[in-house]
Order: structure tokens, then C-alpha cells, then sequence
């Protein structure tokens, strides 16, 4: 699948000048550019501002305060995760979406906050419309596949319940000493002490060989198999 190219921010000397227009996108965009290189820690207004050649009092206007600006990037990041509500085959096309989802989080792993916990302090009508459109847009595919409302709602649930353990688990798997070729040291698993962790020491060469990408496509075929077992509506059920 072609990746979907990540947002340019635009030259403020172009679009961002005193004279141009100071637009809610543009800000967006340069924003996500400094939370990509520095973290949410990184990103201030006054960062914003002086990227964009601004005073950062003009960003308020389009911003009232950095949690705003932060569901604002969600937004724009979650609208690269496109759905292709009249698919009719649900399970290729949410495993698509499920494949995406995840170059998404490896694309802007300072995101992922984001996308996964920040959601747990607003209620679902209050958030942000843009953020909102994955899960209408997959209940739409899942009903017009036969699935009851109930039943879609449950397999988006659990969906991205594992979409989110997945690339948690994934940006963690992290080499401490990418030049060592013994697996314990590049892991930095040798400061465990031996008697306490001699399962997780043994498995080195495993998790050394963790392949990101097949680990969701096992995950999908399990998720996928189980839920297809367990339905209860009139979708045709996994070939």
C-alpha cells in the first residue's frame, strides 16, 4: 500500500508571513512539525510563533491554548487514516486500515499520546468532529456490511483496543546498543538480575527479532478469526 505522505509544512516566508494569511491548517501543519522533532514537551507558542515568523499572541485567535492545539494535530494526523465505507469486504479493508493506522504512529510516534490516552480525559461528544470520523466511518462499513450497530461498535472496540497496545508495545521495543551483536547487550537485558528474570533474559534473541509489521498481522488474523466466530448479525462471515 502507498504510504500516505505526511503534511508539508508550509515556508512562512510563502504562506506565513505579516502579509499572508495566518490559517488554522498552516499552524496545525508546523506545529506537528515541531512535535515531531521535539515532543509535546517541545512544542510552546512561542516555538509556534517564531516558526511561523509571528508574534504568538496571533495564534490564539486560531488556537485558544496548547490543549486545543493538541486535539488539532489529532485531528489532522487522523486524517490521513482514510476508510473506504462501501468496501465489501470488511476484514481486508479494516486490516488495511489497521496497516495505516500503524505507519501513522511510526511516522509520528510523538502522537501517540494523542491518539491513544489524551481521548481518556474527553467525552466522546466533546472531542474534537475530525477525530471522530475513523469511528463513523468503520461503523458505516460494518453496518452496510450486515453488522447490527451494537456489533460494529463492538468490533471498532476491539479493533483499535489493539491497534493501541500494538504500536504502544512497538515504540517500546527500543536497542539500547544497536552495535553489539550479542543480543542481551543490545537489549540492555544484562542489568536484569539473573535469578529474578530468567524468562525474559532467555527470550533476548526473540524480542531482538521483533518484527513490528508481522506482529500485527498476527494479531489481526486472531482478532479477526475471533470475532468472526463470535457475531451475532447477518455479516458474511471470514473467508
Amino acid at each position: 500500500m502507498a504510504k500516505v505522505p505526511a503534511r508539508r509544512t508550509a515556508d512562512p516566508a510563502e504562506n506565513g508571513s505579516e502579509s499572508g494569511s495566518l490559517t488554522r491548517d498552516l499552524i496545525l501543519s508546523c506545529a506537528l512539525d515541531i512535535l515531531d522533532r521535539d515532543g509535546i514537551d517541545g512544542l510552546t507558542m512561542r516555538r509556534l510563533g517564531k516558526a511561523l515568523g509571528r508574534d504568538p499572541m496571533t495564534l490564539y485567535r486560531h488556537a485558544p491554548n496548547k490543549a486545543a492545539l493538541l486535539d488539532g494535530i489529532a485531528e489532522i494526523v487522523l486524517e490521513q487514516l482514510v476508510v473506504d465505507t462501501e468496501d465489501g469486504d470488511w476484514v481486508t479493508q479494516l486490516r488495511t486500515v489497521a496497516r495505516s493506522f500503524r505507519r501513522l504512529a511510526l511516522d509520528h510516534p510523538h502522537v501517540v499520546p494523542l491518539l491513544v490516552t489524551r481521548p481518556l480525559a474527553t467525552p466522546l461528544g466533546l472531542r474534537p468532529l475530525g477525530s471522530l470520523r475513523p469511528l463513523e466511518n468503520i461503523l458505516r462499513l460494518l453496518t452496510r456490511a450486515g453488522f447490527t450497530g451494537a456489533d460494529a461498535l463492538h468490533v471498532y472496540r476491539a479493533l483499535f483496543g489493539f491497534l493501541h497496545g500494538h504500536v504502544l508495545n512497538e515504540l517500546q521495543e527500543l536497542v539500547e546498543q544497536p552495535d553489539e551483536t550479542d543480543d542481551l547487550l543490545r537489549l540492555g537485558l544484562h542489568r536484569l538480575p539473573i535469578g529474578d528474570f530468567p524468562l525474559l533474559r532467555g527470550l533476548a534473541p526473540v524480542l531482538a527479532a521483533y518484527d513490528g509489521a508481522a506482529e500485527l498481522e498476527r494479531g489481526l488474523d486472531i482478532l479477526f478469526s475471533g470475532l468472526t466466530a463470535t457475531q451475532t448479525s447477518a455479516a458474511q462471515p471470514l473467508r
